[in-house]
Order: structure tokens, then C-alpha cells, then sequence
């Protein structure tokens, strides 16, 4: 009978047996129930034993016992639990007087128990008669019928083939028909069992519970059911004295489950008639009677749709779930299970049934190791945080959780039981959400949100759900919101602290400044009645800009410090927020500049991968802070900002976003300078309304006749083409640093010659020290606009000093009309900053001439000295450099910038790590090339 009020169990139930309890007893398993039977040892003063695996050397039910041996050390991980002759061994050497199996491993396992019973000691469970009876299912089965037990249609023995099941289902007089279910003969826990709903799927899936059933059990047979579809799982919990006496402890509800494997499980079930819940007692009573069951035990049962029961199996063994059971009736199973295998009668127990009650409800979930999110599988890695509730109605049983604990794939994914009691199923529900709320486990993945969306949902609170349940329901399913922020903070701030910037991120260099950098205190815009370019733009369109440029007398700078400065100085490292805190005032110092180049090239790529920002919002705070300088980007032509080609409606798309978010100035290039590859950006961003800076790559030396190709009829084709692609200003980007002041004054006076209106912007790279004199020379030439960078931003792979170029042409009609107070006071702010990013700092000391011998690019510089380092080549850097050289004549001379610098860079670090020569690589390829035609002239031949 169900009582909703708590009552006490009368005081027989509470006293001991006559007979004496074991003097040491060992838990032969691992985990949370390992922990289980040491505690319920030692409550009666047992003294305890424990094994483990070599891999669970760490884990705690190693400590729960009083004393711990190795098992299986030359096994498995989990073979060593399965190792018998030790574990008798241990026993025999030990002094140990009995066995408590659990569940799993070895716990229905017949030689076992007779090989322990051989050796003196007692097995605490079922006797081996009985595992021989009920741990074969198919022997149970026939058991059952023996007994007038319903059972579900299916075979009378166990099957060790597909074929061998076919003929069950599909030949014979009376076929069993589909679907069908197949099940391991051994064994438990939702192993070995596999639903083949259609004859086609029966050998792959025949295949599968076989296999895993051998992995688990150590045997492969099946035997085959109807499959009963949307049915309940109930089973109902048996003490045995191996006297013909049973006992039970009522039932419990196991339909929630995925796959076969219990979710959370109840007792007593709700939803049943009394008639049923007694037939379910009876039969169970009656069954296990009849075999002289001894100790505890579950039989287990469909009840279908219509209300009808099946029998389906007895597990010989303490359950996982045994757990609900006790707390409704408040009979401690497994000491009960200890007192009964030292020869206690239920009696004597006072385990008489009408002396058990059942009061309230009590629920259970399986805290695991397993992530919902994909498809459940089981996450490794070191428990950092283990935080466990508490509170009235809550019961916690332990195992491998703990803060510290090495989670391996080895074993089941079980870190702790949480089961709660409470008078009512829904106040049970309560207890064990807000218990689940307060569990915090940090460092692996949980299954936590999988069971509060179970534990929450109206179906399950409300109505009598079936074995389909968790299946017709994908929701639950649905990834916990918990961001787990704090820890992941802690974690970083630690790290950093102690073992400095993650070297994975660049970070190599020195450790990082403690000086927080002073930001300016610059007034509002000076007085000016004039239009900005970027209001011009704005309000009459990109060629109004370049006119606008052009009729400018003085010459216009572009600031790069935002963009292509910290890339190649700091590998691209500064984060949005320190932008922001310099963005107002920059946009003083800087009103009349021509841009601030904040954006493309590699920011995108390091943004998402290395600093965890996103691009998009960089630039739409910037805009807010800098609403009247025009901001420019760096687009790769059809690769826009990325290292692949994209389809054109992508790079339009792309174009028309970045406008539209504040981008004003698409500077657009190809690595290789070929126009084609240029036009898909040039009308991308014609269309999207920006001001389009089409950019000739520059190598070479103009000022050289003997150079070759680069000359200056090469360049002057090319402004010509981009010009009539709608080109609004024309960029002459020298990434390397190459443009020598001579050089500089014949090529920009020969564009400014050809083209008196369009507006030309120069870009260069300080890397041999001669920066600022060919920006000067440029100006002189006819250039109107200049990239520079903050002085201390400035200077080897960066741009030059804008202060130096400030300073140089003040006073002159190039006059840039920044203030020197001003942009000291920038400079200073970037000169802290700096120093907060010291880590990412190459290393270099100074600029480098023999950038025209090599020719390396300026932003390839940096990265390919890190690169070096990082492949074992810094001390060979110099030869890294002069094999570029190399590098660039195999490959055809070419402009080097990206994707292009990159093939070139590769090549000579290879060239380097593998001593090879320009001649070697060569005479390589020729030697392939040669064995190439053989092979098509044999070919051919055939």
C-alpha cells in the first residue's frame, strides 16, 4: 500500500542479525558504487577493501577503503577489473571474507562467484545457481514462464547468429515478426541492445549488440523479443534470503531513457492501476520464490498502452537506481545485502512485507561526463571546479568527481547520483532542479542541462511519459546557457600571470609593461568652417573626394598605426579597446588627415582567431567615435579579406556591409598585379558607393634599368588599365619598403605627368631607414596623400615617422597642418601601449638595408622571423633571408604580398630547413619534370 505521509520502520527492520558480520569485506568495482560499499561497510564496522586500474590510480574510491591494491596491472583499463584470478588473489592474500560485486564488471558473472565460494570467500550477492539462472536471459525467461510470468513473444534460447535470428523472426510456424529487439543473453545497462524495425537492418544490427555485449560482458549470444513500441519501463525491487522467502520494496519508474540507458528513474511509479502494481508484485514474488532467490535482485517489466505487463529480465544485482528505493522505504539495500550474505534470514531482518512501507517520492538523475550537444558523447580532461549541492531531500552518491580529478575515456562517464525525496513526484522534481542548479562542474562537459530540460518538462511533470519519451522530444536536447564566464577569466588571468602571454598567440617576446598608458586630454575640433573629406564624400560622393584631394595644396597623411603599424610591428595584437581609447582624441589631432587605416588585411583573421573580437564591431565603434576622417581599408580583390576566392555576390555583399557599417576608402590590390583579379573588388566597391583606391603592387627599383621587368612603361600600363575600371585614386603600395627617393620622384612624376587629376596616395613599408625621405620625395613629386604612422608606432617594418614628416615639411606649401603638441601627445599614448604588447615584438632592434637585396614585405617581416623561430631556424635567419631572394628568381620574380609573399616565404624556409640551394631546387624540378615526360611518352607508347 502507497502512503503520501513519511512513517518510521518498525523497530524490528532496525535491529541486527543474530549472526556476525564480516570482518572485511572488498568492493570489486570502481566508482561511485565502489564508494557506496565502503560506506555501507563500514557503518557496520567492516573493515574495507578496494581495487583499481593503473588509470584510476587517482580516483577516489580508492580512499574510501581501508585499504587499496592494484589489480590487472598488465590488463586493460577495464579488464582489470575483470580480472578474477587476482582479484581472488588479493582476497585469499588479504584476509578478505566476502565480495561485494556492484554492478557491472563481474557482478552477474557465475565463475566468479563459484571461484570465490571455492577460495573461502563469500560472494555478496546472488548465489552462482541464481546468475546462472537469471544472468542468462534466455534462462530467465523460461523461468518466468515456468512461473505463469507474461512474457513478450520471442525466442526460447539465446541466438549466435543473424541467420540463426532470421529464422526466429521470419521462418517457423508461429514468426515472431518485426520489429523486433535484440538483447545481450548477459549483462545489463542497456548494452548489447539494438531495435530492427525491417528485415535489411538485422545483420547490421544483429552485429552490433552482439559485439558490444562480448566488449562488456565477455559473450556475444543475443536472444530476440517483439519490440513492444511506446511501452513503460517498470521494475520492481526484490530482497531474497535464499530461502524461498521474498520480499519486495516496492517499484520504480525507468521510462525516461536514451537508448536503453536509464535517465532518471522514480519510485514509486505513478500512473498504474493497483491491480497492475500488484499483478507486478506478485509475479516478481512469485518468480524469484520459485527459484530460492538469495539477496537483491530487480525483475524488470514492460507495461504497454493498454496497461498489460511483460516480463522482460532480472538483474541479479544492486542497481544503479537502487538508490529510490531505499529512500521511500528506508531499507539500506546494500547492507541488507552484506547481513543477508552472512546468513541473515529476511526475517531475522525484519524484512517482512507488511511490515515495509512506502512514503513519498524519490527521484534520480545520472550526473555524467556526456555532452547532449553532440550526440552525447563522453568529454575527458581535468575536473577543475566540483561544486555540490546540499539541502533537505537531497542524497549525493559519489564517485570519480572531484576538483582535480583526471576524467579518462576508459570507463563509464558517471561523476555522481543526485536523488531527491520529498512527500509529492512534483516536490521531488523541485528538489532535484534546484540541486542540479547548484552543481557546478567545471573543466569537462556535463549532461546537467539535458536533465534540467527532462526534469522541466510539462510532459514528464504532468503525464505518465513512456521509453519514446526523451526520443519524440529533440528539445531537450537544447545546450545549457551557461557561459561559464568567471571561471574561464580566472582561468586566463592565472595562466597569464604565472606563465606569461600564451606563446600559441606569438606572444614570445618580453613581458608586458605594468604602466597603464595616459590618454590625452585634447580639446574639442578646432574652429573650421571648411568640409572635412569624409563630410564631402558623405554628402556628394566619391568623386567629389578625389577632386577634393587633388585641389588640396598641402600633402595629406594617412595615419596607418590602427591597422598596418601594429601589424607589423605586433603581429596585428591590439585589441579594439585600446583603439576606443584613443579614437576622440585622434580625431582632433587628425581632422584634416586623408584616413585612418583601421581595417581588412589581416585584422579579420587575427580579430576572430586570436583576440576574440568581432571585426564588425570594431569598426562600427570606431565610426561612432570618429565620425568626420575617412576610414580606409585594405581589400584583397576577389579574396577580399580573406586567403581564398569568394563568389562575386559574397564580395559585393561584403563591400556593401563594411559602407554601410562606416568604410569609406577600399584600397583594392592583387598580389601579383593582375587587373582581372582587381576588377570583382574595383566594382564591388563601386557599387556599394565607397571611393575606390586601386593599388599597383610595387617591386623592383625604377631607378634601376638593369632591373628588368618593373620598369617604369610597366607601371605606367597599369595605372592606365585601373584607371578606366573606375578608379577614384591611385595607390602606389611598395609593401616591402623598396621605393628609394630617387625611384620615388620618377615614378609618381611620371603618373602625375599622364594623369594630372587623378589623385595619387603612396604607401611604404620603413624597413631600410629611408622612409621618410621617399615620402618627401613623393610629395615633391606630385603625390597628395602619404601613409605614415605615430613615431612610436613607427619606424623597420612599420610606416615612417609621421612626425618626422610633419616636422620636415612644416613651414613649406606641403605644410601637413598637423600639430606636433598634438601628435605628441597620440604618440605618447601609443609609446604606453606598446608596451603592453611587448610579448608580440619580433625582436628587432633596428631597420635592415639589405630589405633590397631580399625584399621582403614589411607585414610578412615580422611573421616570417616568428615563423622561423617557431620551425627551429632563428639562428639561421639570415640565411632564411637571402633564401627569399632565391625563393622570389624561382618563382618568377614577382610582387610579393599576400597570398603571393607567403608561397615565396614557405618556399625559403624550406630551402633553409632542408639545405637546398637555388641550383638544387632547379635541377630537382627539372629531374621531375624530365621523369614527368618519360612517364607521358610511355604512356603515349602504350
Amino acid at each position: 500500500m502507497l502512503r503520501s505521509i513519511p512513517t518510521f520502520l518498525p523497530r524490528t527492520l532496525r535491529t541486527f542479525s543474530t549472526h556476525p558480520p564480516f570482518s572485511k569485506i572488498l568492493a570489486a568495482n570502481r566508482g561511485e558504487i565502489a564508494t557506496r560499499i565502503c560506506r555501507a561497510a563500514t557503518e557496520l564496522d567492516i573493515k574495507t577493501v578496494s581495487i583499481y586500474a593503473h588509470e584510476d590510480r587517482f580516483t577516489q574510491h580508492r580512499y574510501k577503503a581501508d585499504q587499496a591494491f592494484l589489480v590487472g596491472a598488465s590488463r586493460s583499463p577495464v579488464g582489470a577489473y575483470l580480472d578474477i584470478d587476482s582479484i581472488v588473489e588479493i582476497c585469499v592474500d588479504n584476509g578478505v571474507k566476502a565480495v561485494h560485486p556492484g554492478y557491472g564488471f563481474l557482478s552477474e558473472n557465475e565463475q566468479f562467484a563459484r571461484k570465490l565460494e571455492k577460495n573461502g570467500v563469500t560472494f555478496i550477492g546472488p548465489t552462482a545457481d541464481n546468475l546462472g539462472q537469471f544472468g542468462d536471459k534466455t534462462s530467465a525467461r523460461e523461468l518466468a514462464i515456468a512461473s505463469n510470468v507474461p512474457v513478450v513473444p520471442g525466442t526460447d534460447d539465446s541466438v549466435a547468429s543473424a541467420d540463426e535470428a532470421r529464422k526466429y523472426i521470419e521462418g517457423g510456424d508461429e514468426p515472431i515478426g518485426y520489429p523486433v529487439i535484440i538483447k545481450a543473453a548477459m549483462g545489463g545497462g542497456g548494452r548489447g541492445m539494438r531495435v530492427v524495425e525491417k528485415s535489411e537492418e538485422l545483420e547490421e544490427m544483429f552485429s552490433l549488440a552482439s559485439g558490444e555485449a562480448l566488449t562488456a560482458f565477455g559473450d556475444g549470444r543475443c536472444f530476440i523479443e517483439r519490440f513492444v513500441k511506446n511501452p513503460r519501463h517498470i521494475e520492481v525491487q526484490c530482497l531474497g534470503d535464499g530461502t524461498g522467502a521474498v520480499v519486495h520494496l516496492f517499484d520504480r519508474d525507468c521510462s525516461v531513457q536514451r537508448r536503453h540507458q536509464k535517465v532518471v528513474e522514480c519510485a514509486p511509479s505513478t500512473g498504474l492501476t493497483e491491480e497492475t502494481r500488484n499483478a507486478l508484485f506478485d509475479d516478481s514474488i512469485r518468480l524469484l520464490s520459485s527459484a530460492k532467490y538469495k539477496n537483491a535482485g530487480t525483475v524488470e517489466f514492460l507495461v504497454d498502452e493498454q496497461g498489460r505487463h511483460y516480463f522482460i529480465e532480472v538483474n541479479p544485482r544492486v542497481q544503479v537506481e537502487h538508490t529510490v528505493s531505499e529512500e521511500v522505504t528506508g531499507v539500506d539495500i546494500v547492507q541488507s545485502q552484506i547481513k543477508i550474505a552472512a546468513g541473515s534470514t529476511l526475517a531475522e531482518l525484519g524484512l517482512v512485507q507488511e511490515n515495509i512501507t512506502c512514503s513519498g517520492h524519490a527521484m534520480q538523475v545520472r550526473v555524467t561526463t556526456e555532452d547532449p550537444t553532440d550526440d552525447f558523447r563522453p568529454d575527458t580532461g581535468t575536473i577543475d571546479v566540483f561544486r555540490m549541492p546540499a539541502g533537505m531531500g537531497i542524497r549525493l552518491d559519489d564517485g570519480p568527481g572531484f576538483p582535480g580529478a583526471k576524467i579518462t575515456p576508459h570507463y563509464d562517464s558517471l561523476l555522481v547520483k543526485i536523488t531527491a525525496k520529498a512527500a509529492e513526484r512534483k516536490q521531488a522534481a523541485k528538489k532535484l532542479q534546484r540541486a542540479l542548479k547548484e552543481f557546478r562542474v567545471r573543466g569537462v562537459t556535463t549532461n546537467k542541462s539535458f536533465l534540467l530540460n527532462v526534469l522541466e518538462h510539462d510532459d514528464f511533470l504532468n503525464k505518465t511519459v513512456t521509453t519514446s519519451f526523451i526520443g519524440e522530444n529533440p528539445d531537450l536536447l537544447a545546450p545549457s546557457t551557461s557561459k561559464d564566464r568567471a571561471q574561464k577569466i580566472l582561468k586566463y588571468l592565472a595562466e597569464v600571470t604565472v606563465n606569461g602571454p600564451e606563446a600559441a598567440l606569438g606572444a614570445t617576446g618580453s613581458p608586458c609593461a605594468t604602466v597603464e598608458p595616459i590618454v590625452p586630454n585634447l580639446g574639442p575640433n578646432k574652429l573650421n568652417t571648411n568640409k572635412s573629406l569624409r563630410q564631402i564624400y558623405v554628402s556628394d560622393g566619391p568623386e567629389a573626394f578625389a577632386k577634393a584631394v587633388r585641389n588640396k595644396k598641402s600633402l595629406l597623411l594617412t595615419d596607418t598605426t590602427w591597422r598596418d603599424a601594429h601589424q607589423s610591428l605586433l603581429a596585428t595584437r591590439v585589441r579594439t579597446t585600446d583603439l576606443l581609447k584613443i579614437a576622440q582624441p585622434t580625431s582632433v589631432a587628425f581632422e584634416d588627415a586623408y584616413s585612418l587605416e583601421c581595417w581588412g588585411g589581416a585584422t579579420f583573421d587575427v580579430s576572430m582567431r586570436f583576440l576574440r573580437e568581432c571585426p564588425w564591431d570594431r569598426l562600427a565603434l570606431l565610426r561612432e567615435k570618429v565620425p568626420d576622417i575617412p576610414f580606409q581599408m585594405l581589400l584583397r580583390g576577389a579574396n577580399a579579406v580573406g586567403y581564398t576566392a569568394y563568389p562575386d555576390n559574397a564580395v559585393h555583399e561584403f563591400c556593401e556591409m563594411a559602407q554601410k557599417t562606416g568604410m569609406d576608402v577600399f584600397r583594392i590590390f592583387d598580389s601579383l598585379n593582375y587587373v582581372e583579379n582587381m576588377r570583382l573588388g574595383i566594382d564591388a566597391v563601386g557599387s556599394a558607393g565607397g571611393i575606390v583606391e586601386s593599388a599597383i603592387s610595387y617591386t623592383g627599383d625604377v631607378s634601376n634599368p638593369e632591373r628588368g621587368l618593373y620598369d617604369l612603361e610597366y607601371y605606367l600600363k597599369l595605372t592606365e588599365e585601373l584607371k578606366g575600371l573606375g578608379t577614384h585614386v591611385l595607390c602606389i603600395k611598395d609593401m616591402a619598403g623598396l621605393l628609394k627617393p630617387k625611384a620615388a620622384t620618377m615614378l609618381v612624376g611620371a603618373i602625375r605627368a599622364e594623369h594630372p587629376d587623378l589623385p595619387i596616395h603612396v604607401h611604404t613599408h620603413d624597413t631600410a631607414g629611408t622612409g621618410v625621405a621617399s615620402m618627401i620625395a613623393c610629395a615633391e613629386a606630385g603625390a597628395d596623400a602619404v601613409d605614415s604612422a605615430v613615431d612610436g608606432m613607427s619606424g623597420m617594418t612599420s610606416q615612417p615617422s609621421m612626425g618626422a614628416i610633419v616636422a620636415a615639411l612644416q613651414g613649406t606649401d606641403l605644410d601637413t597642418g598637423v600639430d606636433l603638441e598634438e601628435l605628441s601627445e597620440i604618440n605618447t599614448y601609443w609609446e604606453g601601449v606598446r608596451g603592453l604588447y611587448r610579448p608580440f615584438e619580433s625582436g628587432q632592434m633596428s631597420g635592415s638595408s639589405d630589405v633590397y637585396v631580399n625584399e621582403i614585405p614589411g607585414g610578412q617581416y615580422t611573421n616570417m622571423l616568428y615563423q622561423s623561430k617557431q620551425l627551429g631556424l632563428e639562428a639561421e635567419w639570415s640565411g632564411v633571408k637571402k633564401s627569399y631572394a632565391s625563393a622570389n628568381r624561382l618563382c618568377g620574380d614577382i610582387p610579393k604580398v599576400t597570398p603571393s609573399s607567403k608561397v615565396v616565404g614557405d618556399l625559403a624556409q624550406f630551402m633553409v630547413a632542408n639545405s637546398l640551394t637555388e641550383r638544387d631546387v632547379v635541377e630537382q624540378v627539372r629531374s621531375s619534370e624530365e621523369r614527368r615526360d618519360e612517364l607521358r611518352m610511355r604512356q603515349l607508347q602504350s
